[in-house]
């Protein structure tokens, strides 16, 4: 059963479900510091939460003020079912109709298929992140001219 439900979340009252997700897949799984997990980022950012059929949350992703997506992370038994396409689309979606110039990411290299499916391209030099490859991308949603691109 694939059944799961995307809705946009706030730190304020979401941050238990966004920390148990984000700590089972980038703390436990990943073993990402946990020093580097948190950030005082996470209040000021919109956030998409994803829940199964049941309402137990299963992933979650988060945009930043300037246009930055991050901490895209899904359970392992939900991968492969499209909840991180689901999330991922849903925040594209936010960066959109707030008018944002352009959405960038810091892609785990192993994801940058991932991310090239939604229009992301590549921007500088692989680099390393608590101790995983990772690379810029980036998506261009209005050129200086002010139109949108359609993806």
């Amino acid at each position: 059963m694939n059944a799961y439900s995307i809705r946009l979340a706030t730190w304020r009252d979401d941050a238990a479900a966004l920390q148990a997700i984000r700590r089972a897949v980038f703390i436990v799984e990943q073993q990402v510091p946990e020093n580097l997990e948190w950030d005082e980022v996470d209040d000021a950012c919109v956030h998409a939460l994803a829940h199964d059929a049941r309402g137990a949350p299963i992933g979650c992703g988060r945009l930043l003020p300037d246009g930055h997506i991050g901490r895209m992370a899904v359970l392992a038994a939900w991968r492969g079912r499209g909840v991180g396409d689901a999330l991922f689309v849903r925040l594209m979606a936010v960066a959109r109709e707030r008018g944002d110039a352009r959405i960038v990411l810091n892609a785990q290299v192993q994801a940058m298929p991932f991310y090239a499916r939604h229009g992301f391209a590549p921007v500088g030099r692989p680099f390393d992140e608590a101790g995983i490859p990772h690379q810029a991308m980036e998506l261009v949603l209005r050129t200086a001219a002010g139109s949108t691109t359609k993806r």
